[in-house]
C-alpha cells in the first residue's frame, strides 16, 4: 500500500507541474507553441501511466489479499453430525448441484432427470443452482459496474407494480380554531417487466470430458462478460423497447439538467449541471461520463484559474469533478450535437429487477459435427429510472436547432 500511496503522491506532483508549466508558457493570446505543447503532452501522458501503473498495483493487493485467505475452515463438529440451521430444499441442495453439473456434462440417468425435475425451465432447459446463481450475479457485478450503484431487486414474475409519489402533501399557517387545510399526497405506479437476454457459449468435447477442466468457473467468467456488456449497454442507453431503459434515453430516462449549444463543454456548463440536482440527491451523487469527455473535462478551469479535475492522493480515494465521483463507460455517448453526454445523479432511484432463475441448456447435436457442445445461457432483467429528478444530464442542441 505504502508503494501505491508514493504513487499517487508522484502522480499528484507530476499534475501539479503539467499545469504549472502549461501556465507559465501560454502567451497573453492564450497560445501555446508546438514545442511547448509536445512537452506538456509527455507530461499529461507520463501522469496517465502513473494512474494506470496504480490500478495495476491496486489489481495485484486484491488478488494477494484473496490468495492469501486460509483454504480449509476447522471441523468443530463431529463427523458425521448434522449441521445445525436451515435445511436446503430446492435448487439450494447438493443432489440438484451434482445433478445439474451431471447433465451439463451430458452424464444423464434417471436419477439425475429425477433430481433436475424441480429446476426444469419452460423453454426446456434448467435453472442453475442457487449458489452458483450468486457466482453468476457476482460475475456480473464485476462486469457492470452500475450494478454496484443502482439498487438491485429479485422478482418471482414477470412484471412487478411499483408505488411512487407524484406529488407530496404540504403543511400551512392557520387562524386560531381555523379549519385543518387537506393536503395528501398522490400516488402513481410504474411497472419493471422481465426482458430476456441471451448468449450461446461453446465447449470443445475434449476440454467437457477433462475432469481438470472447471466448467463452472468458464462458463459464469463467459456468462458475467457477454450478459454483463449488454447490460451496461442497456442500462444506459436501452430504449425499453424489448430491453431495459436507459438513464441517457430521452424517454423514460433522467431529466435534462443543462442544455448547451456547439460541441464544447465549458466549466458553466458542468457547475450549472452540477446545481440542477436537488441538494438531497447530490450527497450520493456520481458522475457518468465517456472517457472522452474525462479528456476534454480535464484541461478545464473555474473562473479562479483552478483545474476542475483533482486527481486523488488518497489510498482508495477515486478521483473527482467537483468533489463527487465519477465512472466512465463507452456506452455514454461522446460529445457530439444532439446527444445527452454527462449524467450526474443518485443511481439509487434506477432500479434493476433481476428475475429469478438463470436458465442454462445443453445443445449436444447442433455442434457434434465440429466436435463442439454448445450451451444456451439466459436471463431475464430490467432496468428502469423509478425517480426522473434524482438524475440530470448534459444535453447537447443538435445542429440546426
Amino acid at each position: 500500500m505504502s508503494k501505491i500511496l508514493e504513487l499517487r503522491e508522484k502522480r499528484a506532483k507530476a499534475w501539479e507541474a503539467a499545469k504549472a508549466f502549461l501556465d507559465a508558457k501560454r502567451t497573453q493570446e492564450g497560445f501555446v507553441s508546438a514545442e511547448d505543447a509536445a512537452i506538456y503532452d509527455k507530461m499529461e501522458a507520463d501522469v496517465v501511466n502513473l494512474g494506470k501503473e496504480i490500478e495495476r498495483l491496486e489489481r495485484q493487493a486484491a488478488i494477494d489479499a484473496e490468495l492469501s485467505k486460509a483454504t480449509s475452515t476447522p471441523i468443530t463438529n463431529q463427523p458425521n453430525a448434522e449441521k445445525s440451521g436451515e435445511i436446503k430444499k430446492g435448487r439450494a441442495t447438493d443432489e440438484y448441484k451434482q445433478a445439474f453439473w451431471n447433465s451439463m456434462r451430458n452424464k444423464m440417468s434417471y436419477e439425475v432427470q429425477n433430481a433436475l425435475s424441480i429446476g426444469t425451465d419452460s423453454e426446456g432447459g434448467y435453472l442453475v443452482p442457487d449458489e452458483y446463481e450468486k457466482k453468476l450475479v457476482q460475475a456480473l457485478e464485476d462486469e457492470v459496474f452500475f450494478r454496484n450503484l443502482a439498487t438491485v431487486i429479485k422478482t418471482s414474475s414477470g412484471d412487478r407494480k411499483i408505488p411512487i409519489v407524484t406529488s407530496k402533501g404540504e403543511a400551512a399557517w392557520i387562524d386560531e380554531g381555523g379549519q385543518f387545510p387537506e393536503s395528501d399526497d398522490s400516488f402513481g405506479q410504474t411497472s419493471i417487466s422481465a426482458y430476456k437476454l441471451a448468449t450461446m457459449i461453446k465447449v470443445s468435447d475434449e476440454l467437457l470430458n477433462d475432469s481438470v477442466f472447471n466448467i463452472e468457473q468458464y462458463i459464469s467468467r463467459e456468462f458475467g462478460r457477454r450478459i454483463g456488456t449488454k447490460e451496461e449497454e442497456a442500462f444506459f442507453i436501452g430504449d425499453g423497447s424489448g430491453k431495459p431503459t436507459g438513464i441517457f434515453h430521452t424517454t423514460g430516462g433522467a431529466e435534462t439538467g443543462v442544455t448547451t449549444t456547439g460541441t464544447a463543454i465549458t466549466f458553466d456548463d458542468v457547475m450549472d449541471l452540477y446545481y440542477s440536482l436537488r441538494a438531497p440527491y447530490r450527497n450520493k451523487a456520481v458522475w457518468l461520463l465517456n472517457d472522452s469527455t474525462v479528456k476534454a473535462i480535464r484541461k478545464l478551469k473555474d473562473g479562479n484559474g483552478n483545474y476542475i479535475w483533482q486527481p486523488s492522493v488518497r489510498d482508495g480515494d477515486p478521483d473527482r469533478i467537483l468533489n463527487r465521483p465519477y465512472r466512465t463507460s463507452i456506452y455514454v455517448p461522446e460529445i457530439a450535437a444532439g446527444k445527452r453526454v454527462m449524467a450526474f445523479g443518485d443511481y439509487s432511484y434506477y432500479w434493476i429487477a433481476d428475475r429469478q432463475g438463470r436458465s442454462f441448456k445443453r445443445l449436444n447435436e447442433l455442434y457434434a459435427t465440429t466436435g463442439q457442445v454448445g450451451f444456451l445461457a439466459s436471463e431475464r432483467v430490467d432496468g428502469k429510472l423509478i425517480l426522473s429528478e434524482a438524475v440530470k444530464t448534459l444535453d447537447i442542441k443538435a445542429a440546426g436547432k
